[in-house]
């Protein structure tokens, strides 16, 4: 009986490294097709952001490196109360001429908001242009309120 166990524990110790390094390429090919998002460092966010969930973290980030996309983006929050003209707006108050971010804490404790920029966020991953994702956020938000987009 000993001899015939050794030819299968030979096998195993073939075939397992050669399944690992097939399971391992096709999980990284996988990683490597989605298209990676611009994202602003946490270094420079405030305390409240620092602490706040991943995703709140996320949407900050993306919204500090994405001003092109998300004065596009409307919010349905009610926030156009308040002055917000964009989903930008609620996470960006200004920035100066030197490029210094002032932030604005809406976005910390609005899930409206912050679920707004994380599907913004999904639809670029999946190569979505503004116009489409504007009239997807239209489609999906508009039951909560107004666009805060003039």
């Amino acid at each position: 009986m000993r001899s015939s166990a050794y030819p299968k524990i030979f096998s195993l110790l073939i075939i397992a490294p050669i399944l690992l390094v097939l399971l391992s390429g096709c999980s990284s090919k996988v990683s490597s097709t989605q298209e990676d998002l611009s994202m602003a460092s946490m270094d420079g966010m405030p305390p409240e952001v620092k602490a706040a969930p991943v995703t709140v973290q996320q949407a900050y980030q993306f919204a500090e490196a994405n001003p092109d996309v998300m004065k596009h983006i409307p919010c349905y929050c009610g926030c156009g109360a308040m002055g917000h003209t964009s989903n930008y707006a609620c996470y960006i108050d200004d920035v100066d001429a030197n490029g210094k971010v002032t932030f604005d804490t809406h976005a910390l404790g609005c899930s409206i908001c912050v679920d707004i920029t994380q599907d913004t966020m999904r639809l670029i991953k999946q190569g979505k242009a503004v116009p489409d994702i504007k009239l997807y956020i239209d489609q999906t938000y508009s039951q909560y309120g107004p666009s805060n987009i003039p």
